[in-house]
């Protein structure tokens, strides 16, 4: 049997600021662990987020960089789960009412031009960092850096739109060209300034419901982003070959063996209990405002290779 490929990505893209998303500690790399680190970023009892608003415009540039519509009311929610590098026992991002909607990218494969839908942009903080021991010769400990704790992101997400690895990689190099020229993040991959998830299934060719997906998450470059998704792929088409079935999960690759491996069972969006924040008040949006940053976007990769083709 023939399979369709489908492929969602969502992109944790690093704002480029001097300060956190709620307090005034640097989200400068390569700090010693533990050193850019407060009350509010290590969410101690009794503190309160301020937003930055350094950060808040340059993510409605990336909205308006990418097509998307900037909502005139949004807010953020807490997203509840545990895990020993977030401090808080939640997450600060948005749900219900994200900064963007409804955008898109125009990607060029083999000379065939296509628009990637995207669902939504949303403001969100990163949780800290887990070093295992077996790296700092201390097998069976882990140590956490909460330096990360609070960094400002921007979560990118796609439409299921893409439908090979070839897609997917000209997708996150357009998405990563447009990011670059508005100076909303320098897109280091190597520092953790651009993460990507996929979100892969396949289905039989012609059939309009999809298949179950697996993610596979915090691949950080686009060589590796390509090299999962195409065995994640092999691999589902060989278990619906023998009449098996695909489990919804998450997966971590392995790039030494070139491999997907299980990391944990798939979670919906009730999983995390979101709810509004209630230390942060919705932020109302005019059109003064997004009319006054839409004028600071330079002219961006598509519109200049247009222009020196014509």
């Amino acid at each position: 049997m023939k399979y369709e490929t489908v492929i969602g990505l969502e992109v944790h893209v690093q704002i480029k600021t001097k300060t956190k998303i709620f307090c005034s500690c640097s989200t400068e790399f390569g700090s010693p662990p533990n050193e850019n680190t407060c009350p509010i970023c290590l969410g101690m009892p009794g503190v309160l987020p301020v937003l930055n608003k350094r950060f808040l415009e340059s993510s409605m540039r990336a909205c308006l960089a990418t097509h998307c519509t900037i909502e005139p009311m949004n807010r953020f929610a807490r997203k509840n789960y545990f895990y020993p590098d977030l401090p808080k026992g939640y997450q600060i991002s948005q749900f219900e009412l994200p900064l963007g909607t409804n955008g898109y990218i125009n990607i060029n494969v083999d000379g065939t031009k296509k628009r990637i839908g995207l669902t939504r942009i949303h403001m969100e903080e990163d949780a800290g960092k887990l070093i295992h021991g077996e790296n700092l010769g201390s097998p069976g400990k882990s140590y956490v850096d909460f330096n990360r704790t609070g960094v400002p992101l921007c979560e990118v997400v796609s439409e299921p739109d893409l439908r090979s690895s070839e897609e997917a990689r000209a997708y996150l190099i357009e998405l990563k060209s447009i990011l670059e020229y508005t100076g909303v993040s320098d897109c280091n991959m190597e520092e953790g300034s651009l993460r990507c998830d996929a979100n892969v299934s396949i289905r039989p060719v012609g059939q309009k419901e999809f298949g179950t997906r697996t993610e596979l998450k915090n691949l950080n470059s686009f060589k590796f982003i390509q090299k999962a998704i195409e065995y994640e792929v092999d691999r589902q088409t060989r278990l619906l070959d023998q009449g098996d079935t695909v489990k919804q999960e998450t997966r971590l690759y392995d790039s030494a063996r070139g491999e997907t491996f299980p990391m944990r069972s798939k979670e919906e969006a009730h999983d995390y209990r979101y709810f509004p924040d209630p230390d942060l008040v919705p932020i109302m949006i005019g059109e003064a405002w997004v009319d006054e940053l839409r004028k600071t976007i330079p002219e961006l990769p598509e519109q200049k290779r247009e222009r020196f083709v014509k």
